[in-house]
C-alpha cells in the first residue's frame, strides 16, 4: 500500500512539475503579467459627487491605454485595465485595493484616486511593495527625497504637485500678482485642506513681518460657509486662498458672489476645469461679481504639440468630449508616465523591481508638464506650476503666467 501511494505521489508531481515547465514563459514574470497581457487597475470615485473627476479621468488612462494597445502593446503584450468604484470612501478604498493586488493581481496600480483613499492605502502599498504610478492628489504623506526602500516609498511615483509645495506657490503668486500683505485662507478640515494650509503657512513665514494670514476651517463639502466669507470680508483681508477641492471650491466661490466679496481669489490646480465654470457663473454673473478667480496648472495645455496628440488620442478613442477636460488630460498623463516606465523596463526582467528600476534609471517626458526624474530616492511630484484665471465670457481658464518652477517665483518675490 505504501509503495502504491509513493508512486501515485511520485505520478502526481511529474504531473505538476510539467504543467509548471508548460508555463515557465510566465514563471519568471510578476503578477498581473502573462504572454500576451498586462493587468493593471484602480480603484477610483466613478459615482457618487466625485464622478465628475473620477469618470473623465479614467477615460483619460483607457484612451491612452487604447492608444499603446492598438500599436500592439508593450513588449508584445495588450494592456488590460481594471477598475473599481469607490465612491470617494477610503473604507471602500482600501477594500477594493486590497482586491487589486490579492484578487485581480494587477501588476501594477494607475492613477490611484483621491486624498481619502490614498490616505487610508499607503501603508498598504509600501508594505506590499506593488508599484503605484500617479496619484490624484498632492496629499503631503506621498513627498519623500529619500526614497531608497519601499518603505520609505520607492514603489511609489507622484507626479502632480504636492499639496503643500502648492500651498507656498499660492501664497507667492497672491504677493506678487498683488503685493498682498494680508492674505485669507479658507480651508477644509480634511488632509488636502491643511497640507494647502501647511504651505501657505511656510511661505508666509519665510517672507517675515509685514505678512499675516487669516484663517477659517470649514467642514469638507459644508453647504453653508457663509461666516467664512464675512470673516475675509470683515478681516479686510487682500486676497483669499481657497485651501480645499473642486466640491468644496464651488460652493465656497458661489458663496463670494452673493455675500459681495470684491478681493482676487486663488485656489489649487484640482478646480482648474470647466466644471468648476459652469458651476460658478450662474451665481457669479447673476451677482454681479466682480472678484477674479485664479488657479494653478501643472499642465499646460499650451503645450500645443502634447496637447494636440492628447485631442487625437481620445478623438479615436471614440469620446472628442474629453478633450475639454483637465481630468482626462490627468488620466492621460497617468497611463503616458506607467507605459514610458514599462517601455523602459527588461522584458525578460518584467518585475516590479525590474519596472520601479526603470522608472529611476528613465527620465519620464511627462506630456504637457515637463520631465519628472525618479532617480536619487526622490519623489517630490511636480514643482512646475502655471498660474490661470477664469475668463466668464469664453468659459475657459486663460493661462497668465506659464509653467515655471516654484524657485523661480519664490526669487522674484524675494525669498
Amino acid at each position: 500500500m505504501k509503495k502504491f501511494a509513493a508512486i501515485i505521489f511520485t505520478g502526481m508531481l511529474v504531473l505538476m512539475l510539467g504543467a509548471l515547465s508548460a508555463c515557465g514563459s510566465d514563471s519568471d514574470y510578476a503578477q498581473g503579467v502573462t504572454g500576451d497581457t498586462i493587468t493593471v487597475g484602480n480603484t477610483a470615485a466613478t459615482s457618487g459627487g466625485f464622478a465628475m473627476v473620477g469618470v473623465p479621468f479614467n477615460d483619460g488612462i483607457r484612451a491612452y491605454f487604447h492608444r499603446v494597445n492598438e500599436a500592439g502593446g508593450v513588449h508584445g503584450r495588450q494592456l488590460r485595465f481594471v477598475h473599481h468604484d469607490d465612491g470617494f470612501d477610503p473604507i471602500n478604498g482600501l477594500a477594493f485595493t486590497e482586491a487589486l493586488i490579492h484578487d485581480d493581481q494587477v501588476f501594477a496600480i494607475v492613477g490611484h484616486f483621491g486624498t481619502p483613499t490614498i490616505g487610508a492605502t499607503l501603508g498598504l502599498l509600501r508594505e506590499t511593495g506593488i508599484p503605484t504610478v500617479y496619484f490624484a492628489s498632492g496629499i503631503g504623506a506621498l513627498f519623500s527625497d529619500d526614497a531608497f526602500d519601499n518603505a520609505r516609498g520607492r514603489n511609489i511615483f507622484p507626479v502632480q504637485a504636492i499639496f503643500v509645495t502648492e500651498g507656498r506657490v499660492l501664497a507667492a503668486r497672491a504677493i506678487e500678482e498683488y503685493n498682498a500683505r494680508t492674505i485669507g485662507v479658507i480651508y477644509t478640515s480634511d488632509e488636502a485642506g491643511m497640507d494647502y494650509l501647511r504651505g501657505v503657512r511656510m511661505q508666509i513665514e519665510a517672507m517675515g513681518a509685514g505678512f499675516s494670514i487669516v484663517e477659517h476651517q470649514i467642514s469638507p463639502g459644508q453647504a453653508d460657509v457663509s461666516s467664512a466669507v464675512l470673516d475675509m470680508i470683515h478681516s479686510d483681508v487682500d486676497v483669499v486662498i481657497a485651501a480645499m477641492s473642486q466640491i468644496s471650491f464651488i460652493i465656497v466661490a458661489n458663496a463670494m458672489a452673493n455675500a459681495g466679496l470684491t478681493v482676487p481669489v486663488f485656489t489649487s490646480y484640482v478646480s482648474a476645469d470647466a466644471v468648476a465654470i459652469h458651476s460658478i457663473a450662474p451665481d457669479y454673473i447673476g451677482a454681479g461679481a466682480t472678484f477674479p478667480i485664479y488657479s494653478t496648472a501643472w499642465l499646460d495645455p499650451d503645450g500645443i504639440v502634447d496637447f494636440m496628440d492628447f485631442v487625437d488620442g481620445v478623438t479615436a478613442f471614440g469620446d472628442p468630449t474629453l478633450a475639454g477636460s483637465a481630468f482626462a488630460m490627468a488620466g492621460w498623463v497617468a497611463a503616458s508616465t506607467f507605459v514610458q516606465g514599462l517601455q523602459a523596463t527588461d522584458p525578460d526582467d518584467l518585475t516590479w523591481d525590474g519596472f520601479i528600476s526603470a522608472m529611476e534609471r528613465t527620465p519620464i517626458s511627462v506630456p504637457m508638464a515637463g520631465v519628472m526624474d525618479f532617480s536619487n530616492g526622490q519623489r517630490t511630484g511636480t514643482e512646475y506650476l502655471a498660474l490661470l484665471r477664469v475668463n466668464f465670457e469664453t468659459q475657459s481658464w486663460d493661462t497668465v503666467r506659464p509653467l515655471e518652477s516654484l524657485h523661480a517665483v519664490l526669487a522674484r518675490v524675494g525669498n
